[in-house]
């Protein structure tokens, strides 16, 4: 009796698990509606954030990102929260053209943001496939990645004011890794029942592959750029 009521939890859980993740894969795509809308709309604009200001422009841009996450963890029970998503997403859209002129500015831009957007589409599905099929529990990885990230985003502030080019390839580098290994550990948690919110879920996704792609993008624009237009 107790072995059937185990196995019929361990079903319930494993079929919450599987409704959160397909949520979550949904939300996902519509997400890359908006950024990509608000990318395209930021560089027909030419849209510059506080350009002249990097330090400002920072802790502005975390101001209004931490009052969207505000936004949508209160909400992330109601279709306000998929609302406020949304808007995040046309927001680090707009972010997103900035290096996206940057790119377009070389001769081969288009074939370089194509590579970016085709190398983080197989980090993704890399990394969702093992955090979906192992057995293994990668929550222990949480600490590790979140005092990684810490400590990029520390040097990424450091490296507004010294400008460093090779500390700026070696910040893109670690974040790519970070936020790659961050896409296992997050699938994973959805899969295993850490995550039972599909919104919350979906931010942290989005964030994950967002930074890869910039990052993804800046290391290829460093070594495979060509001359300018």
């Amino acid at each position: 009796m107790q072995l059937d009521t185990y196995g019929q939890q361990t079903q319930v859980l494993s079929q919450g698990a599987n409704r959160v993740l397909r949520n979550t894969y949904m939300l996902l795509a519509l997400t890359m509606v908006p950024t990509v809308a608000g990318a395209l709309l930021g560089v027909q604009l030419k849209f510059s954030f506080l350009a002249g200001s990097p330090f400002i422009a920072f802790m502005l841009f975390m101001g209004i990102s931490f009052a969207f996450f505000y936004g949508i963890e209160k909400n992330k029970n109601n279709g306000l929260g998929v609302g406020l998503l949304l808007g995040f997403t046309f927001f680090m859209g707009l972010m997103l053209s900035r290096i996206l002129q940057v790119a377009l500015g070389f001769s081969n831009g288009g074939s370089m943001i194509a590579l970016a957007a085709g190398g983080t589409g197989a980090i993704f599905a890399t990394m969702a496939t093992i955090a979906s099929v192992s057995k293994r529990d990668f929550s222990n990885m949480g600490k590790f990645l979140f005092v990684g990230m810490i400590v990029v985003l520390l040097a990424g502030v450091a490296n507004i004011f010294f400008q460093v080019p090779a500390l700026s390839l070696a910040i893109s580098a670690a974040v790519v890794l970070i936020f790659s290994a961050y896409i296992l550990y997050d699938i994973n948690q959805i899969v295993r029942g850490g995550e039972t919110n599909y919104v919350t879920a979906t931010l942290s996704v989005y964030l994950d592959v967002y930074n890869v792609f910039v990052s993804l993008l800046n290391l290829i624009m460093a070594f495979t750029g060509g001359d300018r237009d």
